[in-house]
């Protein structure tokens, strides 16, 4: 039985579009949807409608996916949050802008944050040393700001590493159930968060900022 020379043409022009990060964006989609462990190298060459072995042209393997995925995923949450936060301004500013930005990635990048929450107990090592360590990075910085808010008396709460921990998971959860056919857009939930992360610290409502 021949092949129809017209039936390979979109196979062909696919395979000529194929990147790395196509790749990339093929695995974070089934890694989202399926898990890590639940997805075959396989089943992303079928989604890119090619064969196995083509993907290795672009990668290294499939653990090398799910490192460069979890690596610029925690690069861009620091980088977010040192963009965001000035030093020089007033702790409850700090916090406002560090957990908007924060939840406005996890309803912006929804795929992301559910591999990186999900399978990162699958990274070798050094992938998951250096994950641990730009996770502690985040949590310290956040932290300290909310320590200097107590000092200065702007928040009124009895552990600044719990409140931390609450207000990170509290954007992580955006990534669960934000949808962009919803009635409010990321902007709009992050600047919600960003005021619930301030009652959390306790910062009284002449402390916030007017929006």
């Amino acid at each position: 039985m021949s092949t129809n020379a017209t039936d390979l043409a979109p196979r062909r022009a696919i395979r000529a579009a194929l990147t790395r990060e196509v790749v990339l964006d093929a695995a974070l989609t089934l890694f989202a949807q399926r898990g890590y462990h639940g997805t075959a190298l396989s089943e992303i060459a079928d989604a890119l409608q090619v064969r196995t072995p083509s993907l290795y042209n672009h990668m290294d393997s499939k653990h090398e996916l799910l490192r460069t995925i979890v690596d610029r995923t925690t690069a861009g949450v620091l980088a977010d949050f040192h963009e965001a936060v000035d030093p020089d301004d007033p702790p409850v500013e700090q916090l406002r802008r560090a957990a908007e930005v924060y939840a406005h990635r996890h309803a912006t990048h929804r795929r992301e944050a559910l591999v990186v929450n999900r399978d990162t107990g699958s990274l070798e090592e050094p992938a998951r040393s250096d994950l641990q360590a730009r996770r502690r990075e985040h949590e310290h910085a956040l932290r300290s700001v909310i320590a200097r808010g107590v000092e200065q008396g702007d928040f009124h709460v009895e552990s600044p590493a719990l409140a931390s921990f609450a207000i990170r998971e509290l954007c992580v959860s955006i990534a669960r159930w934000f949808s962009d056919d919803g009635e409010l857009t990321a902007g709009a939930v992050a600047d919600q968060y960003s005021r619930f992360a301030l009652r959390i610290v306790g910062a009284s409502g002449a402390g916030l900022p007017p929006r």
